[in-house]
Parts: C-alpha cells; structure tokens; sequence
C-alpha cells in the first residue's frame, strides 16, 4: 500500500492564539524565573498542570481512577507498594513483606509514625480497612470493589497488631503485592472510607496521606494542592522521600488539548496532559520536554464480542487480525515513541510474549479467510453473507491521544479487505455509552501492574468481566486464565502466560494495534525532576522548578 503523510496540524494560529488568550490570564507559572539553576533540586514555587478535566468524579470507587483523576489522586495520597515502569516492586508503606511457599499468605510489616492529612494513623487498622473496601467494595452505599484485586479468593485482613497486617487467600495470589501499587489501590483515611459516597464527591474531603494535600477546589476548573511540610515516607525508589520541594501544584481544566499547549509553549503553564503524537518532533526541537511513557497494561486495541455481529465469525475475526498494517500505524499516525505491539499485553510487563508472526499484514490471506468463510465482494467492494454486509461502527478511544487518526487508517485497510467500517467520534463523557452498548470491537486502554490479574477480565469465571462475551464457554481460555490466576510459582506462570497470549490471538478475540502510550506530558524545560511509575503517571513530589 501506499502509506498516507501523517496527520499533521499547526501548533497555533489566530483562533488559537485567541482561545488561549482567554485562558491564559488565569494561569499563573512558577516557570517565569529567569535566573539559571546549578542542577540542584529547588525549593519553592507553584507548578501549573493543564488537563483536560475530570469528568468521572473523584468518588474513588466510581471513578476507577481513570487517566485524569489518577493524575490528581497519586498526589494526594499514597500506596503500600511502589511500582516501577519495568513491573519491579519496592517498598514504601509497607516497608516489607512476608510470603508463603504457596503464595496464599502474606504478612505487611507498616512504615510507623505515617498519618493522614488529618492527623489520624496510617495503622495497621487503617489498611485492613483499605484492604476490605478495595475487595469487596459495599455494596449499600453504592462503593466498587477494585476491579483487579485479587477478591475472589480473599478469605480476609487482620490487624495483628499496630504496625502489622496480615492477609489470606483461599488460593495463590502471587499478584497481590504488586495490585498493592495499582492506582485503584490508594490508601484513603478511614474517616474518608465511612463518608457516605455523595459527600466522597467532595474533593476537599478526600483525605490521604501523600505529600500534597487540598487547598482549594473551583469544581470544573482549578484544583489547587498544597506541598504538606511534614511528609517523610515517600518510596525511596524515586530518590526523594520527604516533602515536595513545590509550594503549590494546580490542576487546571482546559478542555481543547490545542489551547492547552499553546499555554505552555507561551510559558503561561508548565505541564500540559496529552499532546498530539504529530507535535512531539516540533516541540522538542523548541528545547520541551515531550515525556511518553507506557504504562504495565494491555496494548492498544480493540477487545472483540463474540457475541455481536460480524464478529461473531471467527474468520472475520482472523482475517481483521491480519488485515491491519501495524507498520503503517506506526509511520503514519505515531513516532518514534511509539513500539508495535507484540502481543494484547504491553512489552515492559516481564511476561509478555513475542506474538508478532500472528499479527503480521497479510491481505491475501485475510480475504482467502473470508472467502472460504461464505463472504462475497459485492460491486461496491463490501462483502456480505446471508444478505448482511460485512459492516461495523468503531468509536476512536477519546482517552488516547490519535485513536481517530489511527482508526480512520484501519478503516482504509480493512476496506481493501471487504470489511466496511464507519467511525463514530464520542468525547470521554459518550464513552461509557459505547462500551455498554457492546459493539463488535471496543477500543480500550487498560492497565494493570500484575499479569496474573488478566485473568479476571478475559471470562466470566469468579465474576470476571467476560470482555470476549464468552462467558465460560471457552474451556481452554478457561483453563488458560485459571492457570495464570492461581500459580504460586513465577517461572510456570510465566510459561502459562505466553500459552494464554498466543491462543487469545490466534481465535482472534483481541486486535492489538501499537503498544499503548496514554499519557503524554509536555513539560516546560524550566521543570525538572518529574518520575514516573509503572502506571505512567507523574511524581511532582520529586519535580522543582528551575529559578
């Protein structure tokens, strides 16, 4: 095929420069200081975050946390374990652990003197009752579980004394740990726990334990943190345990991702979330910082219903496998950040397997596929069987940046295969609508910091949430997925994993495109000292602000 030039847009011009006039009189930088650093972390100053806002709520347990709230979240509250952009876990309130032989029992030793923003204890009761909530949820006053801990086989937490906690399970549990530095899994005050969840809604009432704290809130505007002086149990692995070296960190909604780089590029703020993948080369050739991390997680892709037509055939399931060109994504939509994806499961999580032979372009096949399986080409270059056109809508992830662009080249591809595909652009709000709606392929972003937690997405089994619609009708997947959730050693689940990869491609009942990379950060070259974790999101506890 012919690759088309990449999608391309200007970084500014009148209607932007005037949009981001109005918003930029209300943005205030600690990035102005003209005077140059020595290189050494400084003290002080106000570091302004855009973003495009926070329409899940921050009501923990309805949110799920996504890529917005998880931004503001991580500041304000911590974790029991840290982990890192390679899947390594490190202590950090729980200071160590015990494990069992058969990974069934574990012992949290806590990091002592730790409190709440409001002076409660971050004791061992605290984190039982963070545990059980994070488990089980309740039910009455309408609070999640988290969706990837372990809860199916969680027998219980108990606080064996002020500083120690010890956990069990009914079965292996060799991702406990490290679910424990899942971004659902934020330690929350137990006065905050027992708040009804209208009155969790309230930022301002949300207490945890991290090194910034809530000054202000201008609801669908601004959120405004305060460095908290006394913080001292941060995770050593990010080299700076104490209190934030900024004054103030402000969340600030700007809704147009154009508006909001513009602001920084003008010096009026100094992070902005999420650019266009087409800007990057630009920007850093003007001396920005353009961080891409991915996170531990699943590709980006579409999960497949086997229960909606036409994907209800595998062999257009197959044939949509292979009748995308990854490459062409890549050079056209991406840059260099940006990897092929290898497998559904991104490439820096340990067990990843090299899947790539199933996902390699390849028309000719994808339409012999097709017409072995009863698809005819009509005159308008559309198959069809049974009087049905092979037709589907696909709706671009608002949640990642380029999804349209990306989606509109798959469109391109699979019509050369007889597949007709229209595209429904929602923002993040109309998002939820298209997932229950269960369309043939939903394009998804999804992370998780422990591959033995796939298993609860991919069937139905223990409350899984069957994202195939397969239920438990696929014994193999069953058993596969089982195998991968209940291993006590890491070397069998390790091989277990790449089995329960390559037979998931191969029924085609996930389409990887590229590996993931959901959230970008433009950064002024003023900030410094930004880390990230395994889940891609920001540490400004450990950024400053040159002077």
């Amino acid at each position: 095929m012919t690759d088309s030039p990449r999608w391309r847009r200007p970084l500014a011009g009148l209607a932007i420069a005037a949009a981001a006039a109005l918003v930029l009189t209300a943005c205030s930088s600690g990035s102005q200081a003209s005077s140059t650093s020595d290189g050494k972390p400084v003290e002080g100053g106000n570091l302004t975050f855009l973003i495009q806002g926070y329409d899940n709520g921050f009501v923990s347990s309805k949110s799920a946390i996504s890529s917005y709230e998880g931004n503001l979240w991580g500041e304000i509250t911590d974790k029991l374990v840290y982990v890192d952009a390679k899947g390594k876990t490190s202590p950090w309130i729980a200071t160590s652990w015990d494990q069992s032989d058969d990974a069934k029992h574990f012992t949290l030793h806590l990091e002592k003197g730790v409190t709440f923003s409001d002076g409660t204890a971050l004791d061992a009761q605290a984190v039982v009752d963070n545990i059980d909530l994070w488990a089980h949820g309740d039910a009455e006053r309408g609070i999640s579980k988290v969706g990837l801990f372990p809860s199916s086989t969680f027998i219980g937490a108990k606080a064996t004394d002020d500083h120690t906690v010890q956990v069990d399970f009914s079965s292996p549990a060799l991702g406990f740990i490290p679910t424990l530095g899942y971004h659902g899994s934020i330690l929350l005050s137990p006065k905050t726990l027992a708040l009804p969840v209208d009155q969790q809604a309230d930022l301002s009432k949300e207490i945890g334990s991290g090194p910034f704290t809530v000054k202000s809130v201008k609801e669908g505007e601004e959120y405004v943190l305060a460095k908290r002086k006394d913080y001292d149990w941060g995770p050593a692995a990010l080299g700076h345990t104490g209190a934030p070296y900024l004054d103030t960190l402000t969340y600030k909604v700007i809704k147009d991702e154009s508006v909001r780089t513009q602001a920084v590029v003008a010096g009026q703020a100094d992070v902005s979330f999420n650019v266009e993948p087409q800007e990057i080369d630009s920007l850093k050739s003007q001396g920005f910082t353009v961080d891409t991390p991915r996170y531990l997680g699943f590709t980006d892709g579409f999960k497949v219903d086997t229960t909606a037509f036409p994907t209800n055939d595998a062999a257009v399931r197959k044939a949509i496998q292979i009748g995308i060109d990854r490459k062409a994504i890549l050079k056209t939509v991406y840059t260099s950040d940006w990897q092929a994806a290898t497998s559904f499961i991104q490439g820096n999580v340990p067990e990843v397997a090299d899947e790539s032979k199933l996902l390699a372009y390849d028309p000719d096949r994808a339409e012999q596929l097709l017409d072995d399986a009863g698809w005819t080409t009509g005159s308008d270059g559309v198959r069809s069987k049974d009087g049905k056109d092979l037709e589907f809508t696909l709706s671009p992830n608002p949640y990642v940046p380029s999804t349209q662009a990306e989606d509109e080249l798959i469109a391109q591809q699979l019509a050369k295969i007889g597949v007709k595909v229209r595209l429904k652009v929602v923002d993040v709000a109309g998002y939820a609508a298209v997932q229950a709606s269960n369309p043939p392929l939903y394009q998804t972003s999804r992370s998780f910091v422990d591959v033995g937690t796939v298993a609860g997405v991919l069937t139905s089994q223990d409350g899984g949430e069957d994202w195939f619609g397969l239920g438990t009708g696929d014994a193999k997947l069953n058993e596969l997925s089982t195998a991968v959730a209940t291993a006590s050693d890491e070397t069998a689940r390790k091989k277990v994993a790449a089995e329960l990869q390559q037979y998931v491609l191969e029924q085609g009942y996930f389409v990887p495109t590229v590996q993931l990379v959901q959230r970008l950060y433009l950064i002024s070259p003023k900030v410094h000292g930004t880390k990230y974790n395994g889940l891609a999101y920001a540490n400004f506890a450990t950024a400053w602000i040159e002077r």
